[in-house]
């Protein structure tokens, strides 16, 4: 991505058009050659839909559920076509699903919605070619910290008749692992009002060795969410001897984190990032092989139906310690 068109995007991420934003991205995401099944109901009580992209010929493909960011209090699955589009490309399954937010609902409601998600996605895996037992989820800034607690606080998952070490990997993207003190109000009333409610919120008090494997991306200019939140969970992840790897990159702030994902010239490379990881953690390998460093654009696109989410803002929790 050229320099003048990040910084358009900033520009529009200031002023606040999101949508027009992730408009402009999934515009110029280049073709990639996935199947994208739209508008799938996981959870028909809340209207609930997910989007699921499948690799061509894919079978027991690895899985990832990717949650977006937005503050817990925006986003939509729609905006995050050319997410699922460039992972489908390498070979993975991705489903891109929503969740309730604040202020219609506070911890618990967002945690069981992506809970629900990811046992839509074990269950369901194999209809689109995927592999539950290679099942991994993956999320950026709010995104990530909901991820996070899936893969450490195991009543979310145990809720869904899973344990976290069901999970062949996590994956946070610039995600909020460790941020209290909580001062702002909206985050107060997300996450308790007590230092007891609060700390059930923060993935690092959760980790006790039964985790599965973390990879941690993060930008060094990132001023949403410090780079210290990724630190802190590495710290517990390695006092209980269990698989953690953090990559920060440099000049890259939250948003350089997430559009590393996609597939035009990043400073960040996230995207083989992610598929290196992926492909380490599925073990045995995975029937369909991942395509790692490849130009994805070279495969036809085809579609079967479609649809899309967005980042955290400002308020979104930092973490200076």
């Amino acid at each position: 991505m050229t320099r003048l068109f990040l910084a358009a995007l900033g520009s529009l991420l200031l002023s606040g058009c999101q949508s027009a934003l992730f408009t402009v991205v999934n515009a110029r995401q280049p073709a990639a050659g996935v199947f994208a099944h739209q508008d799938i109901v996981f959870d028909a009580s809340h209207s609930l839909s997910l989007d699921v992209y499948s690799p061509p010929q894919a079978h027991k493909a690895p899985v990832v559920v990717f949650l977006y960011g937005g503050s817990w209090k925006s986003g939509k699955r729609q905006w995050y076509r050319w997410v699922g589009e460039a992972l489908a490309a390498r070979g993975i399954v991705t489903v891109v699903s929503d969740y309730r937010q604040w202020p219609k609902v506070r911890l618990d409601g967002f945690m069981q919605d992506s809970a629900n998600a990811v046992r839509w996605a074990h269950d369901h895996a194999g209809e689109f070619g995927g592999d539950a037992a290679h099942l991994f989820v993956m999320g950026h800034s709010a995104g990530g910290h909901i991820a996070a607690l899936l893969a450490t606080d195991g009543r979310w998952l145990g809720a869904v008749g899973m344990k976290p070490h069901d999970l062949s990997g996590f994956i946070g993207l610039a995600g909020p692992y460790d941020f209290l003190p909580l001062t702002n109000d909206d985050f107060i009333d997300m996450f308790g009002h007590t230092a007891k409610q609060q700390a059930q919120s923060q993935p690092v008090n959760f980790v006790d060795g039964d985790e599965p494997p973390a990879l941690l991306l993060q930008g060094e200019s990132d001023g949403t969410v410090k780079p210290s939140n990724a630190l802190s969970l590495q710290r517990r992840y390695k006092a209980q001897g269990e698989y953690v790897e953090v990559k920060l990159y440099p000049d890259t702030g939250h948003m350089g984190v997430l559009f590393g994902l996609g597939t035009g010239k990043h400073k960040a490379s996230v995207l083989d990032d992610v598929v290196t990881f992926i492909q380490q953690q599925s073990t045995p390998p995975q029937a369909t092989p991942l395509v790692v460093g490849a130009d994805s654009s070279a495969i036809p696109r085809q579609r079967a139906k479609l649809r899309l989410a967005p980042i955290a803002d400002e308020s979104a929790p930092t973490n200076s310690n």
